[in-house]
């Protein structure tokens, strides 16, 4: 899968999960808490039919004739009696409370009593609350949230993979056309640069004459268009053969290749090079890496416009006063096919390939661009 195809798929299980998980998460809630009521309402209604039981019994004993009473008490239920004052006059619990009494895990129940027996104007009923069904109820939701979690994450699967079908359909559509594309072009580029080879050993007079130039910057750019199709397409199979590579001399061999092209705008092109810098990389990568930014540096600079190549021990910078980029493209614009400006063509590849080289080798990329004022790229090593 790819890339792109991998984004859009994240993004759509992200918003669908997000919004299905937050929906049923609600629904579980309210079920929870509904069944929690019933729950704890059933506890409260037997303490309805206590508080009956126990009256029934204080009835019996002011009724009795014994001179010893025996309060009724009981491990599940705790009650007190109150006068008319609501103060307290006898009961179960393990000490005198008021009628006022509260407590957030104990259920409570108090009613007034008529006629009064034993002086008992009140009486309060308290019971521990049963957590054995709440705890069942809640690993049962619980359980069920993760069931729907988890048979929603595999609908939304293949909700997605239908969802990004058609882009990549279209897109080994695409890469299906660059692939016969470049199978194509590479005929006769070759043959084109290999005739200008051998016009420019034989007659090296041709070199001076307009015409022949352009050609020969024309066969370049397709040469290099070529060679940066053939890349995308052979990435995932392409061998790299590291070397040291003399960064100092290698810049000088590049700006040289460029010159022609850079001279049609006369651009100029400067060098400040630092001696003795070597990078770990192979050597197709590097010209990849360079040529993309010296081609970009040219194509969107202004007519005699300037381009400064800097090379340090810690980074090389390609700096051009060109058109610029606007804030909002700085993001996009190592996307493939994206092409922050469409008047000077290109397949919008190069940044591509330049962020593909750099991930390779932990370089990191800064741009910095300012709009009608120019562009500096920064690779840091």
């Amino acid at each position: 899968m790819l890339q792109s195809e991998k984004q859009s798929l994240i993004r759509f299980l992200i918003i669908y999960l997000t919004s299905t998980i937050f929906l049923f998460s609600i629904a579980s809630w309210i079920f929870y808490t509904s069944s929690k009521k019933n729950i704890l309402e059933k506890q409260q209604q037997s303490l309805k039919y206590e508080f009956q039981n126990i009256l029934s019994t204080i009835r019996n004993l002011h009724q009795s004739n014994d001179k010893i009473l025996y309060y009724p008490d009981s491990q599940e239920y705790k009650s007190a009696m109150f006068d008319l004052d609501k103060e307290y006059i006898f009961g179960s619990f393990d000490k005198d409370i008021s009628y006022d009494y509260r407590d957030k895990e104990v259920l409570i129940y108090k009613e007034k009593v008529e006629p009064y027996y034993l002086g008992c104007a009140y009486l309060l009923l308290a019971k521990d609350i049963d957590y054995s069904d709440i705890f069942k109820l809640k690993k049962m939701v619980v359980f069920m949230l993760f069931i729907a979690i988890l048979f929603f994450s595999i609908l939304g699967y293949f909700l997605g993979k239908l969802f990004v079908a058609p882009m990549k359909g279209s897109i080994e559509k695409m890469n299906q056309f660059i692939q016969d594309t470049t199978h194509e072009l590479n005929t006769p580029i070759s043959t084109i640069l290999t005739n200008i080879e051998m016009l420019d050993t034989f007659h090296p007079e041709l070199s001076s004459i307009d015409e022949f130039s352009r050609i020969e910057i024309a066969s370049r750019t397709l040469s290099r268009i070529y060679d940066d199709l053939s890349y995308l397409n052979l990435n995932h199979k392409y061998h790299r053969e590291i070397v040291s590579v003399d960064m100092g001399e290698f810049l000088e061999q590049r700006v040289l290749y460029f010159q022609s092209i850079a001279k049609l705008k006369s651009i100029d092109i400067e060098l400040k090079v630092e001696e003795s810098i070597t990078l770990e990389i192979d050597k197709n990568d590097a010209i990849r890496l360079v040529d993309n930014l010296l081609s970009n540096a040219i194509k969107y600079n202004k007519m005699a416009g300037k381009v400064i190549i800097t090379l340090n021990q810690y980074a090389l910078s390609v700096e051009d006063s060109g058109i610029g980029i606007a804030n909002s493209e700085l993001n996009l614009i190592k996307k493939r096919f994206h092409r922050a400006n469409s008047s000077e063509g290109g397949f919008g590849i190069g940044l591509d390939i330049v962020n593909q080289v750099i991930h390779y080798y932990n370089f990191k990329l800064e741009i910095d661009s300012t709009q009608n004022m120019g562009t500096k790229i920064k690779v840091i090593w």
